[in-house]
C-alpha cells in the first residue's frame, strides 16, 4: 500500500476539549487534543470505549461544537460557523461511515447513494450516474436495486462508503466501521477504503478496536482517558 503524501494538511484540531455536563456534574470527554491530517493521509483512531472517539469524529465532522478549541478544515476556520454553513460543509466536504451502516431500509442501495447528492441539489441524473459508478467500483453494480435487509454486511458497509464519497467529500470520517463485520470482511472493506483515500487524494480518520487494521493505515493516534497518549 502506498503511503505517499503531499504534505498538505486538510484537518487541523487545536486545543480541543470536550465537556459534558450531566445532572450539575462536569465530565471532560476529551482533554486538549491536538490533531493535523494531510489530503491524502488515512489515520487511524484507536483507543477503548468510552474513551473520546466518537465524540472527537463528531467535532471534527462538525456535529458537535469543542468547549474550547477550534476546527480547520480545508483551509477555513470552521469552529464559529453557523448552524446552516456547517450544514452545507458537511453535506460538501465530509463524508461519514458508522459501525451500524445506518442506510435507509425502505431505499434500494442506489437510492440511498443518490439521496446525499439529491440534497445537495443535484439533478437525478447526475446521481444516479454517481451511484452507478461508485457502486460498480465498490463491487456492487448487480446489487443496485437490492435493499439494505438482502445485502450482506460487508455489501451494506461497502454502500455506506460509496455513500459517504457521493459529494466528493475531502475527508472521511469512519466511526468503528467494521465493527459489526467477521474479520474477512473488516479486512475487505478497510482495503477498500484504503484503496478510494489514496486514488481519490482525500483524507480520512478511521476510529477502530481493531489494531491490526490500525498497524496497516498511515499513522496511528492512540486516544485513552480523552487524551493522545503514544503507546
Amino acid at each position: 500500500m502506498s503511503r505517499i503524501l503531499n504534505n498538505k494538511n486538510l484537518l487541523i484540531l487545536s486545543n480541543i476539549s470536550h465537556i459534558y455536563n450531566q445532572e450539575s456534574q462536569k465530565f471532560r470527554v476529551l482533554n486538549n487534543i491536538n490533531i493535523r491530517v494531510l489530503r491524502g493521509e488515512m489515520v487511524s483512531l484507536i483507543g477503548p470505549s468510552g474513551t473520546g472517539k466518537s465524540t472527537l469524529l463528531n467535532i471534527a465532522g462538525l456535529l458537535e461544537k469543542p468547549t474550547f478549541g477550534s476546527i480547520n478544515l480545508s483551509g477555513h476556520n470552521c469552529t464559529k460557523l453557523s448552524e446552516d454553513s456547517k450544514t452545507f460543509i458537511r453535506g460538501a466536504e465530509i463524508g461519514f461511515i458508522f459501525q451500524s451502516h445506518r442506510l435507509f431500509q425502505e431505499f434500494s442501495a442506489i437510492e440511498n447513494v443518490m439521496l446525499p447528492q439529491l440534497i445537495m441539489g443535484k439533478s437525478k441524473i447526475e446521481a444516479e450516474k454517481k451511484a452507478k459508478e461508485l457502486l460498480s467500483i465498490l463491487g456492487l453494480k448487480n446489487r443496485l436495486e437490492f435493499r439494505p435487509a438482502k445485502l450482506s454486511g460487508g455489501e451494506a458497509q461497502r454502500v455506506a462508503i460509496a455513500r459517504a464519497l457521493s459529494n466528493s467529500p475531502n475527508l472521511i470520517l469512519a466511526d468503528e466501521p467494521t465493527g459489526n463485520l467477521d474479520a474477512i470482511s473488516a479486512r475487505n472493506v478497510f482495503e477498500i477504503l484504503y484503496k478510494l483515500v489514496k486514488s481519490l487524494d482525500i483524507s480520512c480518520i478511521f476510529a477502530t478496536h481493531n489494531n491490526d487494521l490500525a498497524k496497516l493505515m498511515d499513522r496511528k493516534i492512540v486516544l485513552k482517558n480523552g487524551s493522545i497518549c503514544n503507546e
